[in-house]
């Protein structure tokens, strides 16, 4: 009789263990999913509403638990939507797929660009080689590097582009996990600085393009790209060095030197001059960068469809990029399902009143407050509300669309209300459960709690920054 094919890599033990931890999850999910339609909720909260209610508890239960995978849960946040009565099917599909699912494909398709084309591994290395042997030069210049690819790029692959290097040079040098103040500071390090290069740009993340979507779908207001920089850029400027200072005074490098740096000059000789492929890839995406900055004055320049363009050119005949299979699997499919289920949970929460039900009961009495009240508020909540729902695109579905809405219903700027909320979702700082720094935690370097008390210092500057910069800027571009 056939055996099952066994993996060495993963034992029985580890098998029986996730395979509890999956069912835990889904009955978790379930039974408090049942809790929350059998229980009486308030009276302000629509019958709709608390049914959508149940409907975040499965699925942010399944996301977090991963008890099934994340794709499929995002299917089942769109298949939830009929079953339990807030939105028919037709409705359900239409919502899933937005401007967002297409502009995130196409972020895909450029940074496996990079990859295929070795420009990451040139760039990384060629700020390497500026970095000389000094510990605390080297992780800034890490920082620097991952805030940098991440202004055009998603926050997650230019995490994991800086990561593979960093774990390239642990292994150099024999550090062990957990046992490094300086491996500390740099797997911490990589994704705070990517987290701050998204926010300089629209493009720099996919949840910048969704607070826009949102922003522009019910509150009305276009947020041109070069609107966007006048805030984003600043406080890249700002939190960079700042975010560098602080990690480095709470985990400072144990060693003075990192001499293993030393052999970066001789990887990056052995790259040889820009090849053809290389120049194209530069060519391509500079172009789409200043078709980005001509966007805010040609609207028919549209963020999306410029970077759609982009990733189409790269396969046209003699560009020689890469294959089909090679971006194939480069796309993050479970991102882009995620994506599509965040944008119809948006949607059905504005639809059955929940949102607006959460902003009254959290938000309510903006109307009276200064502009600098307003913006702090908001910035500050959603920096907490990180912790319950550790989703950045999850936080602008919920708070965006009744943020706007509020703020057209008291004759307010809705940008005021809803920008904030954009800009913040991507202040995941306080602990690893974001999926940007999921992705050096799971390595062991630092432990949960590592994150926090530097994490609680950046996210007040954070505050402060966004709310001075708002206040201050934002009446010369038209978005207070």
């Amino acid at each position: 009789m056939a055996t099952a094919p066994h993996n060495p890599g993963v034992t029985s033990g580890d098998e029986s263990a996730s395979a509890r931890g999956a069912f835990f999850g889904v009955a978790a999910a379930t039974l408090l999913a049942l809790l929350v339609v059998l229980v009486p909720g308030p009276a302000s909260l629509p019958a709709e509403g608390q049914r959508m209610v149940a409907i975040f508890v499965v699925v942010l239960i399944l996301w977090m638990t991963e008890a099934v995978p994340v794709g499929v849960t995002s299917l089942l946040a769109v298949v939830l939507l009929p079953l339990f009565g807030v939105a028919d099917l037709p409705t359900a599909f239409t919502t899933f797929i937005s401007p967002v699912f297409f502009y995130v494909l196409a972020t895909f398709v450029v940074a496996q660009a990079f990859i295929s084309s070795r420009l990451d591994q040139r760039f990384s290395l060629w700020l390497l080689s500026k970095a000389g042997t000094d510990s605390r030069r080297v992780v800034f210049v890490f920082m620097v590097g991952t805030c940098l690819i991440s202004t055009i790029m998603s926050d997650v692959p230019a995490t994991a582009i800086f990561m593979a290097l960093a774990l390239g040079l642990f292994g150099k040098m024999g550090l062990v996990p957990g046992q490094s103040r300086f491996a500390k500071a740099l797997m911490i390090g990589i994704p705070f600085a990517a987290l701050i290069g998204g926010v300089a740009t629209p493009a720099g993340s996919s949840i910048n393009i969704l607070g826009i979507f949102f922003i522009q779908e019910y509150g009305n207001v276009t947020v041109r790209f070069l609107d966007w920089m006048v805030i984003g850029v600043p406080m890249v400027v700002i939190l960079l060095p700042l975010s560098v200072h602080i990690l480095l005074r709470f985990y400072p490098p144990e060693m003075p030197h990192v001499t293993a740096v030393g052999d970066v000059r001789a990887e990056l000789e052995a790259l040889g001059p820009l090849t053809g492929r290389e120049w194209r890839v530069l060519v391509i995406v500079g172009t789409m960068i200043v078709l980005w900055v001509l966007s805010t004055w040609i609207p028919a320049l549209n963020v999306v469809l410029v970077s759609l363009l982009g990733a189409i050119t790269m396969f046209l005949p003699g560009m020689r990029i890469f294959t089909w299979k090679e971006v194939e699997r480069g796309i993050g499919w479970e991102a882009l399902l995620m994506v599509g289920g965040v944008t119809a949970l948006g949607a059905a929460s504005v639809e059955t009143g929940l949102a607006q039900w959460l902003v009254d009961g959290s938000l309510g009495g903006l109307e009276d407050w200064s502009a600098v009240g307003i913006v702090a508020l908001v910035s500050a909540f959603t920096v907490v509300i990180h912790l319950p729902l550790p989703i950045g695109p999850v936080i602008n579905s919920v708070l965006i669309p009744p943020l706007a809405i509020l703020a057209l219903s008291t004759g307010q700027n809705p940008a005021l209300y809803a920008l904030p909320v954009a800009f913040t979702a991507s202040c995941a700082f306080l602990l690893p459960l974001d999926a940007v720094p999921l992705v050096t935690y799971t390595k062991g370097y630092y432990r949960m709690l590592d994150m926090f008390t530097p994490g609680v210092i950046l996210s007040v500057c954070w505050v402060v920054l966004i709310t001075v910069l708002m206040v201050t800027l934002g009446p010369m571009v038209g978005l207070l």
